[in-house]
C-alpha cells in the first residue's frame, strides 16, 4: 500500500537561510506520526512546506503517490489535507459556529449537518458556545475550536502544530484523549508537538529533526526507549 504523505528529499529555503535539508518522510493512511525537535530544527516549516505554505526548493511533496508540489493549499486542502495551525490562529470576532463553517469553506453547498454532529460529539462544550465570540473563548476551548474546524472539512491527513501549547497540564492531558479519538475515527494524522513523551505515547511512529535534518526515526516505542533522545528531549 502506498502512503497517504510523503515527502521526498525536501529542502526548504527562507529567503537565504536553508531551514530543512533533504528530509524524507512518509504518513500511511489512518497512521499517528510525530514529528518532534528542539526549537528552530524546522518542525512547523515541514507542515507549512506539506500544506504548501511554504515551497520547497528541491524535493518532492506527494500525496497517494501524486506529485503536489506545486499545488496550491486549497488545492491540498480539497485533496484531503487540514491543519491546526500553531497558537490556534482563530477568527476571534467570530462566533464558534462561524469559525467552524470557515472549516468546510470548499464545501459550499453541501450539508453540514453531520459535520456540526460529528464536531460536537466530540467537542460538547462548542455546542455550549456555539453563539459564543471565539475571542472571549478560555484557551483550552479556543484549541476545541482550532481542531473541530479542521475536522470539518472531512480530512484524511490532519496537520497539527504543538496542540498542547499553553494549556494546563490537566488540559494537555483532555486534548491528547480528543486526539486519540480522532485518530480512531480513521483520520491520519501528523504532529509537531514539543511534549515528546505525550507524543510519543499516542503515536505509531515518530521522527526526530535537528537543524533541519532527520535524526532518528523509528517506532513510537523505541523512540521512547532510545537513550540518546531520552537525554536530549524527555529528560532521562
Amino acid at each position: 500500500m502506498s502512503p497517504l504523505l510523503s515527502l521526498d528529499s525536501v529542502t526548504t529555503y527562507y529567503g537565504p537561510m536553508r531551514i530543512l535539508e533533504g528530509i524524507s518522510l512518509h504518513v500511511d493512511a489512518g497512521e499517528l506520526v510525530c514529528l518532534l525537535g528542539g526549537n528552530a530544527s524546522g518542525k512547523s516549516t515541514t507542515l507549512k512546506t506539506t500544506l504548501g505554505i511554504v515551497r520547497p526548493k528541491s524535493g518532492r511533496v506527494l500525496i497517494d503517490e501524486t506529485d503536489v508540489t506545486s499545488w496550491e493549499v486549497p488545492r491540498r486542502i480539497a485533496r484531503g489535507m487540514a491543519i491546526v495551525p500553531e497558537n490556534r490562529r482563530l477568527f476571534g470576532s467570530l462566533t464558534v459556529r462561524e469559525n467552524l463553517e470557515l472549516g468546510a469553506v470548499l464545501r459550499r453547498g453541501q450539508s453540514l449537518d453531520a459535520d456540526f454532529d460529528r464536531v460536537h460529539a466530540l467537542f460538547p462544550r462548542l455546542l455550549e458556545r456555539r453563539s459564543q465570540l471565539a475571542g472571549t473563548l478560555s484557551g483550552g476551548e479556543q484549541q476545541m475550536v482550532a481542531m473541530a474546524r479542521a475536522l470539518m472539512s472531512r480530512p484524511r491527513l490532519l496537520l497539527m502544530d504543538e496542540p498542547s501549547m499553553g494549556l494546563s497540564p490537566a488540559l494537555v492531558q483532555q486534548n491528547f484523549e480528543i486526539i486519540k479519538e480522532i485518530h480512531a475515527t480513521g483520520v491520519a494524522i501528523l504532529m509537531v508537538e514539543q511534549n515528546a513523551t505525550m507524543a510519543l505515547s499516542i503515536a505509531d511512529r515518530g521522527y526526530v529533526l535537528s537543524t533541519g535534518e532527520i535524526v532518528l526515526d523509528g517506532p513510537a516505542a523505541e523512540l521512547l526507549a532510545h537513550e540518546d533522545l531520552r537525554r536530549a528531549y524527555l529528560g532521562g
